[in-house]
């Protein structure tokens, strides 16, 4: 995740790749991004406080509680509140997500970055601006040690702390990479307050400024230090923490890897089909690891955090992402994020969460990621939440992050909560919500086997299954879930008000208020589906609409989808371009009305009515300029 209306608009492209394709080669959360970052909405924290001067913290050889190895994995254990973690240098990447237990992030912090740093030839200007370090910079208080034991405390046994690096890079635009000692004196600080709260810390390069947009470039000379910049930064970041315990985890990037190094600088696109930014992605990952491990030290032993194809789970568990070689045994660890889904989770969009398919997504994602479990890897959920929605939790968030939680628990994932003051109070020190608060206090107590834990969290989550199962949605056209039924799915451009957008016919994926007229489709004929937004929003402005039928490609195959007729406000408005028939997913059948995320028109996997030419077909086919209180599409259906 990142800065406020910077990461507002990224996410949104993450969520709009990941759901409303038709034809883009590369995406990604979730947030996103998600993802992603990746994958959000607005980084929420209203709570603002002037820098002060950190308290004093020592080093590692000076803190007042050993760092020393301890000698077998069972003398691994949870400290007491107060106390270093010992990690025995024999650990494997399973036990010690064990021990990770439930993490937490320092949202929003280390990794403030001014938003007019330019990487466009890989100078990053105005750098004064904001200062070297910039921690109070995205509205969150200064980090001090009684945070991290109230974190303590509160349930959480490690800390993700995301830090944007290229801040303490004075003379980043001579190409010089050196991190200036003030910068690294306050990351030492705050990784110094958390070894000594008793949490395990993980510390990455987080989206920094976008610099990773160098990797894709078409200037050779933009690559080129791309590779130069992230070496010398990890080779810094690696010889300065070298003799740190192993407490602390080193994490090779955030949401970045995949489509996201492709991503335009100055408005010149990336240069990377979809395959090459898996391969960039791989080797950039195999250089992290490369140069933490010849530094020596404990980095020998390290544990090693590897990012997923922008953290999202479905393209990391595409055999195209491959986990690097170590020297090291048994000591590299797997990080995903989990947004999903992400008008529920990122956006104002999604009004509640918890319907039978709702679950069963859940828990098919989450499965996924045991193809590296299987393996020996340690998985991280790096980032996660159901974020709070102008300062309010929605309707069903403890039913998902209860469903979530128990995912973790039955598959062995060390899951770390994107937090920025929404749940825990920096400045005050308090928690902002009692039960999701007890929650994670709950689950410190339980003091059940890793297998019991287990079995336990299976029950529920099965008993959930089954009773999601049993609610009823008055919206319902057919309890049949292999009908084809046709509707508008459509968001705003700040998607706060959305009906239904995704491939999957969703029954609740829509903002409270929003009236529709969905239909059934049974056979050939004449289609009208309309929605009306005025009761959530007046004069909305488009950010993605199209017309969808549920399993069309299953029950109708080679059928299109003829629009005779689109009605905005009851106005018929002319048509910009011709639309085309497409699938995303093999089952539901889709056709854009704006998509503004695909430029053109796929050359292949498409269907266009009939006498239409195809040089005139679009991905957006009315004016985006539209102001939207109701929507009336009228619609042909027949087998091309």
């Amino acid at each position: 995740m990142k800065s406020k209306a910077i990461v507002a608009l990224f996410m949104i492209l993450i969520m709009a790749v990941a759901v409303i394709g038709c034809g883009k080669e590369s995406s990604s959360k979730s947030k996103d991004s998600s993802s992603a970052e990746s994958s959000s909405a607005e980084e929420s924290s209203s709570v603002k406080e002037s820098s002060s001067t950190p308290a004093e913290s020592s080093t590692p050889a000076e803190s007042s509680s050993s760092a020393v190895e301890s000698s077998t994995p069972a003398e691994s254990s949870s400290p007491a509140d107060g106390e270093r973690m010992d990690i025995d240098s024999a650990m494997t990447a399973i036990e010690f997500t064990a021990l990770m237990g439930n993490g937490t992030n320092l949202g929003n912090t280390l990794e403030a970055i001014g938003s007019k740093r330019d990487f466009s030839n890989v100078a990053i200007t105005d750098m004064e601006e904001y200062g070297s370090i910039g921690e109070t910079e995205w509205g969150q208080p200064t980090t001090t040690l009684e945070m991290m034991k109230e974190m303590k405390k509160g349930g959480f046994d490690s800390i993700r702390i995301p830090v944007g690096w290229t801040k303490g890079m004075d003379n980043i635009s001579s190409y010089d990479y050196t991190i200036n000692e003030e910068f690294f004196s306050r990351v030492d600080e705050i990784i110094n307050y958390a070894l000594d709260a008793g949490l395990i810390v993980v510390v990455n390069d987080h989206w920094d400024g976008g610099w990773w947009r160098m990797f894709g470039s078409a200037d050779e000379k933009t690559a080129s230090e791309a590779w130069k910049l992230y070496e010398s930064m990890w080779t810094q970041i690696s010889e300065r923490y070298k003799d740190y315990p192993l407490a602390l985890v080193f994490e090779g990037a955030n949401e970045e890897m995949g489509a996201n190094l492709n991503d335009e600088i100055k408005g010149v696109k990336g240069k990377l089909s979809d395959n090459e930014c898996y391969e960039m992605s791989n080797k950039i990952s195999q250089k992290f690891v490369d140069v933490v491990r010849a530094t020596g030290g404990k980095n020998a032993d390290r544990f090693l955090l590897i990012p997923g194809i922008n953290t999202d789970i479905e393209k990391t568990c595409d055999d195209r992402f491959v986990m690097p070689t170590d020297t090291a045994k048994d000591k590299l660890l797997l990080s995903v994020h989990y947004y999903t889904p992400s008008g529920y989770c990122l956006f104002e969009g999604v009004s509640n969460w918890g319907t039978g398919s709702n679950v069963e997504e859940m828990n098919r994602l989450l499965k996924m990621v045991t193809k590296f479990t299987e393996k020996g890897y340690g998985v991280i959920i790096g980032e996660y939440g159901a974020l709070k929605q102008k300062g309010e939790y929605k309707e069903g968030y403890m039913d998902w992050y209860t469903n979530f939680l128990d995912n973790c628990d039955i598959y062995g994932y060390a899951p770390m909560l994107w937090d920025c003051s929404d749940l825990f109070a920096r400045k005050s020190l308090t928690w902002t919500d009692e039960a999701l608060a007890k929650l994670y206090l709950d689950r410190k107590a339980d003091t059940s086997s890793e297998e019991e834990k287990a079995a336990k969290a299976q029950k529920a989550v099965d008993e959930r299954v089954e009773a999601a199962k049993k609610v009823v949605n008055e919206n319902r056209i057919t309890d049949d879930p292999n009908a084809s039924v046709a509707w508008i799915m459509f968001t705003d451009e700040k998607w706060a008000v959305q009906y239904r957008v995704g491939d999957t016919y969703d029954l609740d994926a829509y903002t409270d208020g929003v009236i529709a007229k969905d239909v059934l489709v049974e056979d050939e004929g004449t289609y009208t589906v309309s929605l009306d937004i005025t009761p959530s929003a007046k004069n909305a402005t488009i950010g993605f609409m199209a017309v969808g039928i549920a399993n069309g490609e299953y029950n109708f195959e080679e059928y299109v989808i003829d629009i005779k007729e689109i009605k905005i406000n009851g106005e018929k408005v002319e048509l910009t371009a011709q639309p085309y028939t497409c699938s995303d997913d093999g089952k539901c059948t889709r056709v854009n009305i704006y998509n503004p995320f695909i430029n053109e028109a796929p050359k292949s996997d498409i269907r266009v009515a009939d006498g239409v030419d195809r040089k005139a077909i679009s991905p957006q086919i009315i004016d985006p300029s539209l102001k939207i209180n109701t929507i009336e599409v009228t619609f042909d259906y027949y087998e091309s």
